[in-house]
């Protein structure tokens, strides 16, 4: 079993158990498992970033209204299928966070997009591992707060890697 496999079990295994989990009860009866994209050995990239040095506070709009505070850390240039791609990683208190929506968002991928916390490597490098792109636990149940993508991470690219779109009755 792959790391990445081994992972994805345990998430499972975490959202159909776990006291913590964002399914609601009726939700964890009839949950089979999480969906995701096979794994992407093309879009586990390790990057160079651009500094961003005008890092003034700004406030990302969460899906119940509210607001969580971030600095625009950096962006990084990449290629998906051909395409050229940008984003921009944002850091809090709580480390490194990338927000993204694809082009698949509504059909693939929860329309409001995914999450990743890049894995900060020596000098101005990230590791970015689509495969482990997750949805906001707003995407199982609306009781969550999530913070909602700014719009200079909505690609017009496909992600094709790392969590679906949750399908539930």
């Amino acid at each position: 079993m792959s790391e990445l496999t081994e992972f994805r079990a345990e998430k499972d295994d975490f959202f159909k158990h776990h006291p913590q989990s964002p399914l609601t009860r009726e939700q964890k009866q009839n949950f089979q498992g999480l969906q995701y994209f096979p794994e992407n050995d093309s879009l586990r990239l390790e990057v160079e970033v651009e500094r961003l040095f005008d890092q003034q506070p700004m406030q990302m709009q969460t899906s119940t209204g509210g607001v969580q505070t971030y600095v625009r850390h950096s962006r990084f240039k990449f290629q998906v299928e051909g395409q050229q791609a940008e984003l921009t990683i944002y850091q809090n208190e709580d480390g490194y966070f990338l927000p993204f929506v694809d082009s698949l968002a509504g059909k693939e991928t929860y329309p409001a997009g995914r999450y990743l916390e890049p894995e900060e490597l020596y000098g101005n490098r990230f590791l970015i591992d689509f495969n482990l792109a997750y949805n906001p636990y707003c995407a199982y149940n609306e009781m969550w707060s999530c913070p909602i993508t700014p719009a200079e991470n909505r690609l017009k690219v496909p992600i094709r890697a790392g969590e679906k779109l949750f399908e539930h009755e």
